[in-house]
């Protein structure tokens, strides 16, 4: 797909580090599979992959967890 940000280059298969936080909690998730503009970095989680994060983080938020960095996959 073209970059939406810079409309200069085609996004490559890649990955990416997303960081949540919510309510003073920090998550980190390293290696996250996303597609990536080689031109501005602009990086692009497809919806099932932001879906996986977004139950994790809710999981760690749940056990009372401030702050975690792990890296993807996600296990809940």
């Amino acid at each position: 797909m073209k970059c939406i940000v810079c409309k200069q280059a085609e996004t490559r298969a890649g990955t990416t580090t997303v960081t949540l936080e919510r309510q003073g909690a920090t998550f980190v998730f390293k290696d996250v599979p996303a597609q990536v503009c080689p031109n501005c970095g602009e990086d692009y989680v497809d919806d099932a992959v932001a879906s996986a994060l977004l139950q994790s983080a809710e999981g760690m938020a749940a056990a009372g967890t401030q702050v975690d960095i792990r890296r993807y996959p996600v296990t809940v």
